[in-house]
């Protein structure tokens, strides 16, 4: 029965790591290459390969699963708090530009 949750958990935990990774992906899909020129960040290329090959290794069974998996969280996380934000700024979007405030524009 323990085993049982835990299974369930994990399987959450891993659901939720490849949502997080789509997201990213699509993400980066959509912003303009030269917002990532602008924002002094890799290529957009290099980005969508990167959450693209992170999405496949956790969708498709390999061999070295967990190590990938977990590599290609970092490469999700580090465009999610790094690269994203910024490319926001450039392309002054919600909460990017000058003169923001918590709620808007001042």
């Amino acid at each position: 029965m323990l085993t049982a949750k835990f299974d369930q958990l994990l399987t959450w935990l891993f659901l939720g790591i490849l949502l997080l990774k789509v997201f990213c992906l699509f993400d980066a899909a959509f912003r303009r290459e030269d917002a990532y020129r602008a924002a002094d960040k890799k290529k957009k290329s290099f980005w969508l390969i990167l959450l693209g090959v992170a999405v496949v290794v956790d969708v498709l069974p390999t061999g070295l699963g967990l190590m990938l998996m977990l590599a290609g969280l970092v490469a999700a996380i580090v465009y999610l708090v790094d690269v994203r934000p910024a490319l926001k700024e450039v392309a002054g979007g919600r909460g990017g530009g000058r003169n923001m405030g918590p709620y808007g524009p001042w």
